[in-house]
């Protein structure tokens, strides 16, 4: 009917079809009902099914995102999109396309549909097209009285489009009067096949879901305690005693460790042996518990003697909350979420769930399961003591448990990294969440008050721009002024319409004033409710500081990150991100001080690439940028202007992230072609990078990894996809993450040196912040120059490269002073 139907859907990955003849098999051992029919697409099959079942008596609901499935929707036909969780009813029909759902082919035969190619009528919009079938109640309708048509441009639009406009109808609507060749009863209900599961989790090797049903995980036997006296805590205490080794797991009023009260203990030194005792469970009619001091005095002992190791997972989060409560642990041995994170940073999850089930093949309780979610949350000191005990005694058995699986996997070098690095690194960063940064809340009142009006003023622009007030922060509002009032080009299509998104604004901004000024808007609304308005909510009463979290185990490169709140993301060029820092200030008596390496990426780049122009430049202490742009402009070093210092600073960080011409065309405005020959000249003076960048990706191919200077690993299972796109992000991956991760090892090695120099020297000074490759310190006046020369030195002589390492240090009494 139309060849170019789905025509411009790129061809499955190939590592995507390598998996298509096990789709079959799977979908066969876990007995789910399938269905294939020639002729036909899973859409007909599913919508003649929908209708089959609703004439039976069934209610229906189909599982999906697919827009076009709405059509289908009645009283007794329901749409689930699992993605947004999410049901559909007729009633949101009406809502998203402003028609029921039996007219929703005759919008999507206007407006056209890009996802899978089908035309519609050029010009005509969602709200177009809603307006149009709003009248005229069709498509035939409308083409037999188009003179009704008011508006000329969009009279001509269907005219020229009118076979597109019955066509696109007719491919957007689902079949549902196909035959099935099957029953209601062929969709019963019928139990996995056990064999056949195993059979096939055995030749794809998912080791991990060999012995994982349930059923076979329930039958482990758990000897699991709860500790209610002190009889029953001392002989606790002796077994902990004499094991000398063991898991730890605190159970507390908040996740965030600095606000977080203790509500039980649980312990484990034994496989699939663990107790749970039980401080601070407060619901109606709650046994009476030991008291929380009493049973912190007792273990005292045991947990601020070094010589008992400790285990635990995010055992960061135990320790915070131990310090709070008067108790400093000391003797952490192993971290379990640390452990996983070093053998593979490129995995998305590290939770104990998920390591249980990967390592141990066990389904945990979830956190979730035990407190509820949403409106019926509740705190984990209304648990029941014994569903509290389940779930504790649990997380520290698992936990032990996933030790012994996990130490043995530690190789030599991960095992270096894993014991000399993120380990000491947990008190370290522990310290820095307990001392905060103090805010100057009323300077930010006075700044959120600024923005406010800055951000009116920008309205009144937007809307005379615009012709009319519009609601600027809904995408669907801004796209009809922008493509259909005004006519700017449209550039991507969204599910929900034409995108309206920072890139399509960009691309629009030379041709009208309106999207620059949108953008400007968007910056503005975001930098105030993200952090000016939000900042001073984030102040804790009791220490009238922010505490944010130092994450060791999300980002892959082994870069730290930041949240509850993100202090690593705040603006640090522009005048408002300047005034934000202002806000972040020292104690009386303090001042602030800011470490930040200078160029440390590329002086790592020199170091790992050995090329001799490029190190010859830092030893000399030339400006690296200055000295590659008179290369590239082939101008003298004194007479290289700003611009083309710009430019070349862009070359030389863009070159670590494998900047490609078209990257650089779009950053600096110029031609592909005059890209091209600005990278071609780089490559030209520091010919050893493109040595060094070709041998990596060679290497990664080869091993399947990359690793930085202490061997941290990054492991690429894309670097060898056939699919060029695929591929070529494995390949920047690659070349990057030995420079950035190298780099990101570098700082961590520092805090951890000056933060054992502090407390050797029992100087009163904390770091307070780390924020990519800078720290920040809150230091008393008297001890400036003590701190000063402590953090060049450890800072600068961290790491022995082939290049010097520079810190650039400044003194303030606000961090935008400091910097």
């Amino acid at each position: 009917m139309y060849p170019q139907y789905k025509a411009n859907r790129d061809e499955a990955p190939d590592d995507l079809q390598k998996q298509f003849p096990y789709f079959a098999p799977l979908v066969e051992a876990f007995s789910i009902a399938s269905l294939k029919q020639d002729g036909f697409e899973a859409d007909d099959i599913i919508g003649a099914l929908a209708r089959k079942g609703e004439s039976a008596g069934l209610d229906v609901v189909i599982v999906s995102g697919d827009k076009d499935m709405m059509q289908l929707i009645t009283p007794h036909i329901h749409m689930l999109d699992t993605m947004k969780g999410k049901r559909f009813e007729e009633k949101d029909v009406v809502e998203k396309f402003s028609v029921p759902p039996g007219k929703v082919i005759e919008i999507m035969g206007l407006m056209g549909d890009a996802s899978d190619n089908i035309p519609g009528v050029a010009g005509v919009g969602p709200k177009t097209a809603a307006d149009l079938i709003g009248q005229f109640g069709s498509i035939k309708n409308l083409y037999a009285q188009i003179h009704k048509v008011e508006k000329v441009k969009l009279r001509e639009k269907l005219l020229r489009d009118r076979e597109n406009a019955f066509l696109s109808r007719e491919l957007a609507t689902i079949d549902v009067d196909m035959e099935l060749k099957s029953e209601i009863e062929d969709f019963k209900y019928v139990k996995a096949s056990p064999d056949k599961l195993k059979k096939i989790f055995a030749e794809l090797e998912f080791n991990s879901l060999l012995p994982g049903d349930e059923a076979e995980a329930d039958e482990v036997e758990k000897h699991y305690e709860t500790i209610m006296d002190e009889k029953s805590l001392d002989r606790l205490i002796a077994g902990l005693t004499a094991a000398e080794s063991f898991a730890l797991d605190l159970e507390t009023t908040s996740k965030h460790p600095v606000r977080a009260e203790i509500v039980g203990i649980s312990f484990s030194y034994r496989d699939n042996h663990a107790c749970y005792i039980p401080v601070a469970h407060r619901y109606l009619g709650a046994p009476e518990q030991l008291d929380k001091n009493l049973v912190l005095e007792k273990l005292r002992p045991l947990l601020e003697d070094a010589k008992y190791k400790k285990c635990g997972q995010n055992i960061k989060y135990d320790l915070i909350v131990f310090r709070n409560e008067g108790v400093d642990l000391r003797g952490i041995e192993f971290d379990t979420m640390l452990a996983s994170y070093v053998l593979d940073p490129s995995k998305r999850a590290h939770s104990l769930d998920d390591l249980a089930k990967e390592f141990l093949g066990r389904k945990t309780i979830s956190y979730k399961e035990v407190v509820g979610t949403g409106l019926k949350e509740i705190g984990f000191d209304e648990v029941e003591i014994d569903r509290a005990t389940d779930y504790a005694a649990e997380d520290s058995d698992i936990t032990w448990l996933l030790r012994r699986k996990l130490e043995p996997l530690l190789t030599n070098e991960t095992l270096s990294l894993y014991q000399e690095l993120e380990i000491p690194l947990i008190l370290t960063l522990a310290e820095m969440e307990l001392a905060g940064v103090l805010l100057d809340k009323k300077h930010l009142a006075r700044l959120s008050h600024e923005v406010a009006k800055d951000i009116q003023g920008l309205e009144g622009k937007i809307y005379a721009l615009a012709g009319g007030k519009f609601n600027i922060n809904s995408p669907k509002q801004l796209a009809v002024i922008l493509f259909e009032k005004l006519e700017l080009p449209t550039g991507k299509k969204t599910k929900t319409g034409y995108s309206t998104d920072v890139k399509v604004l960009e691309e629009l901004a030379p041709q009208h004033a309106l999207p620059e000024k949108i953008l400007e808007y968007r910056q503005l609304a975001k930098i105030k409710s993200t952090y000016i308005d939000a900042l001073p909510e984030e102040i804790y009463q009791k220490t009238g500081r922010v505490h944010t979290s130092f994450n060791q185990t999300i980002a892959a490169t082994g870069r730290l990150s930041s949240s509850g709140p993100n202090l690593q993301n705040i603006p640090i060029r522009s005048a408002l991100g300047k005034e934000i820092r202002k806000a972040f200030i020292a104690a009386d008596g303090c001042k602030l001080l800011s470490a930040d390496y200078s160029q440390v990426e590329l002086r790592v780049l020199a170091h790992l690439s050995g090329d001799g122009a490029l190190i010859d430049a830092f030893i000399k202490g030339e400006d690296v940028h200055a000295r590659t742009a008179a290369e590239i402009f082939s101008v003298a070093l004194d007479a290289v202007d700003e611009n083309q210092r710009r430019s070349a600073k862009a070359i030389n960080f863009g070159i670590v992230y494998g900047l490609s011409p078209f990257g650089l065309s779009k950053g600096l405005g110029i031609s592909v072609g005059e890209a091209k020959k600005y990278i071609d000249q780089y490559f030209r003076l520091y010919n050893k990078v493109r040595v060094f960048m070709d041998d990596t990706i060679a290497g990664a191919r080869k091993l399947g990894y990359t690793s930085t200077l202490l061997k941290r690993r990054r492991y690429l299972p894309d670097i060898n996809s056939k699919n060029r796109q695929v591929r070529e992000a494995a390949e920047r991956v690659a070349i990057n993450s030995p420079v950035q991760g190298s780099a990101a090892d570098m700082i961590k090695a520092a805090m951890i040196n000056i933060h054992r120099d502090f407390a050797k020297k029992k100087l009163g000074s904390k770091m307070i912040l780390q924020v990519h490759d800078e720290l920040v310190f809150e230091c008393p006046e008297d001890e400036l120059e003590t701190v000063a020369e402590i953090v060049k030195k450890e800072m600068e002589g961290v790491f022995k490269l082939r290049v010097p390492l520079v810190v650039d240090m400044a003194w303030g009494a606000n961090w935008n002073e400091a910097h």
